[in-house]
């Protein structure tokens, strides 16, 4: 496994756990709409309040994917988190086009999304 990839699996891998666990209730210049948290930002999407928790499980279970892959080889784990992964970040991207984002605020979702396709094409 190449060392960029092993790169790629960990900065994705922390940069969910960062948003999501450690940053779920703050305000950041990445959020939606200017919101002040997960919820205002899902809400501002004019996604149900329901979405959160099931987008979160999700980006965390890929997240997790991708980092067991770098210890347990086979059974198609990175290709599993790295495309779970790419299809959220294309969610994130078009949720943030919805409202009318500056292209800025998309920026983390769109380097999240190239670095799961190096991830899932390597």
């Amino acid at each position: 496994m190449s060392t960029l990839i092993i790169i790629f699996k960990v900065i994705i891998a922390l940069g969910i756990l960062n948003v999501w666990l450690l940053r779920f209730n703050k305000k950041t210049e990445w959020r939606g709409a200017g919101a002040g948290n997960m919820n205002e930002e899902f809400a501002s999407y004019g996604l149900p309040s329901w979405f959160v928790p099931v987008i979160g499980f999700l980006k965390l279970g890929f997240a997790a994917l991708l980092v067991i892959s770098i210890f347990q080889a086979g059974y198609n784990l990175a290709f599993i988190g790295a495309v779970g992964m790419g299809i959220l970040m294309i969610g994130a991207i078009g949720m943030h086009f919805k409202i009318g984002d500056a292209p800025k605020k998309s920026l983390p979702a769109f380097l999240m999304l190239v670095m799961s396709a190096v991830i899932a094409f390597a």
